[in-house]
């Protein structure tokens, strides 16, 4: 039986991927050394490729890394001495905020109920703060920031770097580089590819404060600190041997989806997130579990149920549908639900209409 998968990631992947790697072996891409000018070619396009569809500014790096928790912990390593601010929101968000305990960085904190939001003009950062780290789209919990109050936040504090979990934020998400620092994702969500590597688009000007820290004593890593990254980054190579299918495929996905339209993709994520909401909202034994409506991720989208999450999940596989359980706490309450890129208005459709006649 053919499966789709609605996961959060990893998810469905584009079937285009099958015919990249195809296309790659034959041409014996995957062979060639990360210091040959075949690699740097293939990391420019993929550079190029991805800030085209993310509205990406010059005086931003890219930096491959193994996974958006690597990210989490070069980022912390990399650009603060004693204190880091974290908005709690869901797991991933108490994840970025453990990394930074564990970095002894002395993290200071807020936390929303998870599912909830926070009030943003209650917030008053430390002076002290030396990066505001945030969660976007919290995919434990499918509550989103929204990106105004982000803004709004950089805004207010100027002088501090504002940090992004956007794992499972983009492409769909919009964000505006000239009003945040550093960005970072993995490419086994929306991007609908293979697990395996992390992506860091930080603004150079961030790195004074890696030089810094370096000269004054404080431990910035070795092979993946920042320098290193940037300073091969330069010449569209990396520190160590990568993930090159990885950011050979990644490049062929942003190619594939600038043809198809950021705008035309946005709309698509939108249409099928209300679908599948206005679905839920009237079920008999399903509810969202964000309950404020513009607090709801489009792209990872979480459900309470009455019922043993787990036979519905065993149910919908057996009918060709993968969905994501609950996370942590909510694990047997839940279930989540992808809506990336890949999955089509009429896969969606089909998913709804089966889970109605279970």
């Amino acid at each position: 039986m053919k499966r789709i998968y609605f996961t959060v990631g990893p998810t469905e992947l584009f079937p285009e991927i099958k015919s990249y790697a195809m296309m790659a072996t034959k041409d014996k891409i995957f062979s060639v050394s990360h210091r040959s000018k075949e690699f740097t070619i293939i990391q420019l396009q993929t550079c190029n490729e991805l800030k085209k569809l993310l509205c990406v500014p010059k005086e931003f790096h890219i930096f491959f890394v193994s996974s958006a928790t690597e990210a989490m912990e070069r980022v912390l390593q990399n650009l603060v001495c004693k204190k880091s601010y974290h908005f709690i929101n869901g797991y991933f968000a108490d994840r970025f905020f453990n990394i930074a305990k564990q970095l002894k960085k002395n993290p200071y904190s807020i936390k929303s109920e998870y599912g909830s939001g926070f009030d943003f003009n209650k917030v008053k950062i430390p002076e002290d703060t030396e990066l505001i780290c945030l969660t976007q789209n919290e995919t434990s919990t499918g509550a989103a920031i929204d990106m105004k109050d982000i803004y709004g936040l950089k805004k207010k504090y100027p002088h501090i770097p504002v940090a992004l979990d956007v794992a499972t934020g983009v492409p769909y998400y919009k964000i505006d580089f000239s009003k945040i620092d550093i960005a970072f994702f993995s490419i086994q969500k929306g991007f609908g590819m293979p697990p395996g590597m992390g992506v860091i688009i930080i603004k150079k000007s961030c790195l004074k404060k890696t030089e810094m820290m370096l000269e004054n004593g404080y431990n910035i890593g070795s092979y993946h600190n920042f320098l290193a990254h940037a300073a091969n980054a330069e010449k569209y190579e990396t520190p160590v041997t990568p993930n090159l299918p990885a950011i050979y495929m990644l490049g062929k996905i942003c190619k594939l989806l600038n043809e198809r339209g950021i705008d035309k993709l946005r709309k698509d994520t939108e249409k099928k997130a209300n679908m599948l909401y206005k679905f839920f909202e009237n079920h008999r034994f399903v509810r969202p579990f964000v309950k404020e409506i513009n607090l709801r991720s489009k792209t990872t989208l979480v459900f309470d149920s009455v019922i043993d999450t787990e036979k519905i999940i065993k149910k919908l596989s057996d009918k060709g549908f993968v969905l994501s359980s609950g996370y942590g706490n909510f694990r047997n309450s839940q279930f989540r639900i992808g809506n990336f890129p890949v999955h089509k208005s009429e896969e969606v459709e089909k998913l709804i209409h089966t889970f109605g006649n279970l």
